[in-house]
């Protein structure tokens, strides 16, 4: 039997992840999305539909605006809430997302109440702490994505800063998903190689800066909404190591329960995810620098998460 993918939220992220989704052969997929004139996730699931013959997919598509359907789903994504445009922080959308996770999160425990789920929406690391506590979900069953997607960024501008494979380059990215995040160069290595070793300073410094930053760099861009395709791909990845048990060791928004010395807030750190959901948070040998950077970035998810008053 085919795995079932439910993906909450059919607007730019979510169209992309079912046509990901679909010409790999995940599953089958439920786009679910709040009826705006007919219903457009149905438009979305059967233009994917007729697109299979082309790509040579075999899944069943489908929209809707009912909650029912998404029962029995194996792995429920959220993308669900208002994008950031231009000039507006990720916490400008506070108010506004924190009332649609929370109709979310009583949708899926209501009708999805074994299904993995993977949040996207910003402010992410509130986010994922609001649908925790809504749903009231093991902390193995619910992850933030940001840290995946900020890891992915940060290899992308080294590469291009380097001149080198983006597939040659490891590296990670600590913390919240916005400007105080913690990207660690001291650990980054190229094809082997330490990063410390091949670049200079101004270089690390430059791109460090330009990952904490980029998101709102594509925002400025766009003029309106955020970035689609890499969210998008940075789900896929995590879903995909849940669906096939993969046990890959990628970044996310973890609940911490003294990991880091931190406790019951979910911030980006390295998890093992696997068909058991995260797995296990691996804990890394921080210096003190690092350390302080982490303290910094875990105080502004407090103030945000404190914000949401739940």
């Amino acid at each position: 039997m085919r795995k079932k993918i439910a993906l909450i939220g059919g607007g730019q992220i979510g169209q992309i992840l079912a046509m990901i989704a679909a010409q790999k052969e995940m599953g089958d997929i439920v786009i679910l999305d709040i009826p705006d004139y007919e219903n457009p996730a149905k438009g979305k699931a059967l233009d994917l539909m007729e697109m299979a013959p082309h790509v040579n997919y075999d899944a069943n598509i489908s929209g809707t605006s009912d909650y029912k359907d998404i029962e029995g789903s194996d792995i429920v994504i959220i993308t669900a809430g208002k994008p950031r445009e231009a000039g507006m922080t990720r916490e400008d959308l506070l108010d506004i997302n924190i009332k649609i996770i929370t109709d979310v999160a009583n949708g899926v425990k209501n009708h999805a109440p074994n299904a993995f789920c993977l949040v996207l929406t910003n402010p992410l690391d509130a986010m994922v702490y609001v649908f925790h506590k809504v749903t009231g979900f093991p902390k193995n069953q619910v992850l933030g994505m940001a840290g995946t997607l900020d890891t992915a960024r940060f290899r992308s501008f080294l590469a291009m800063e380097l001149g080198v494979s983006v597939v040659d380059i490891a590296g990670t990215v600590l913390g919240g998903h916005g400007p105080t995040m913690v990207p660690l160069p001291r650990l980054t290595t190229v094809g082997g190689v330490p990063l410390a070793d091949i670049a200079d300073q101004a270089l690390i410094d430059r791109v460090v800066d330009r990952t904490r930053n980029a998101g709102t760099e594509i925002v400025k861009l766009f003029g309106k909404g955020s970035a689609f395709f890499s969210p998008a791909w940075s789900a896929i990845v995590i879903a995909e190591s849940y669906l096939k048990d993969k046990r890959r060791v990628l970044s996310g928004a973890a609940l911490c329960e003294g990991e880091y010395g931190i406790n019951g807030y979910f911030i980006g750190v390295p998890v093992l995810i696997s068909a058991k959901g995260v797995e296990k948070i691996l804990e890394i040998s921080l210096n003190d620098d690092e350390k302080a950077m982490l303290q910094t970035t875990m105080e502004k998810v407090k103030q945000t998460v404190a914000e949401c008053n739940i």
